[in-house]
């Protein structure tokens, strides 16, 4: 239901964009102030009423493309180019594009498995309400943390199933236990089985990559100690749905790898469409070894670190 704040958001939006008022004319038409009009503007763009997309070609076509596509056996590859060097730019236009590969894949009766994290979120925020039926949402991986820092794997879920009009099926735990045996215990349960089975059978896969640097969100959510963290440093180049693999693709640490709740790397390799949405240079290595890994049949990366990784593929 819309709220008389939503139907202001949207008045102001139509004569901003459709009529091209001014800011100043469009307060003294609906009887506000100026920096009300500005506030509506902003509310009507955060809440969807408004999107605003620029079309680069460059985004799905060019050299870097086709070698991507070439070097991993990708049927997609789009590249976006960030305004800004800012994370919060990156993490915006990765989550936009990701957000219209997604939609273009989707069809009545789906399953759709997605993962959390940063870039999920900007995926979730981008999504536009679509009209489909019979449609799951599936959290591939448990996400409650032990620290004040959030994973937003509820919201992101919540999100996505809303704009899929989807049943939505969580995963109410942390990623990584303590112990095997816990583990073991845990994924005995009826419900936590079914969701892990539901995850491992989704009809897409929506997910990211991460490094193992100890500043990495998975590095800090209490799930590890500090010992182990530095161990990861060493042996882990990073990770998909919280599988640490090293550089040659194998898992990093198995002790680890056994008290994780969530999909495996060789179920999510064998999902018919996984769509891998990742950037940064600092992620290169671990975007590429992903890659390599088979990972990936749909690719959202920016063009500098796509441009690393096929330099790196041709060294």
């Amino acid at each position: 239901m819309l709220d008389r704040k939503d139907c202001q958001a949207i008045d102001a939006a139509r004569l901003y964009y459709d009529a091209q008022l001014s800011q100043a004319d469009i307060a003294k038409k609906l009887g506000i102030s100026r920096p009300t009009v500005s506030k509506l503007l902003t509310h009507a763009r955060e809440n969807g009423f408004v999107t605003i997309t620029i079309n680069d070609p460059r985004e799905q076509a060019g050299e870097v493309i086709t070698e991507l596509q070439r070097l991993f056996n990708l049927e997609v590859v789009r590249i976006v180019r960030p305004a800004t060097s800012s994370q919060s730019e990156l993490y915006k236009d990765l989550g936009g594009v990701g957000a219209e590969v997604l939609e273009a894949i989707l069809a009545d009766g789906m399953s759709v498995g997605i993962s959390w994290g940063q870039t999920l979120t900007s995926i979730a925020e981008h999504l536009r309400p679509q009209s489909l039926h019979d449609m799951k949402v599936v959290q591939l991986k448990g996400g409650h943390s032990h620290t004040e820092r959030n994973t937003k794997d509820v919201v992101t879920l919540t999100r996505f199933a809303r704009a899929l009009d989807a049943e939505m099926m969580a995963l109410p735990l942390p990623v990584i236990l303590d112990s095997k045996q816990t583990k073991d215990l845990v994924v005995t349960d009826r419900h936590i089985a079914h969701m892990l089975a539901e995850g491992a059978s989704t009809d897409v896969a929506v997910f990211t990559v991460g490094d193992a640097r100890p500043e990495s969100l998975l590095m800090n959510l209490g799930y590890l100690t500090d010992e182990e963290v530095e161990q990861l440093g060493k042996n882990a180049v990073g990770d998909v749905c919280s599988r640490f693999f090293d550089s040659q693709g194998n898992i990093a640490d198995p002790e680890i790898d056994a008290r994780t709740v969530g999909i495996s790397i060789d179920d999510l390799r064998s999902r018919p469409i996984r769509l891998l949405v990742a950037g940064g240079t600092q992620k290169a290595d671990a975007i590429a070894t992903a890659l390599r890994m088979g990972l990936a049949t749909h690719l959202v990366i920016d063009h500098d670190t796509a441009t690393r990784i096929t330099n790196m593929e041709q060294m």
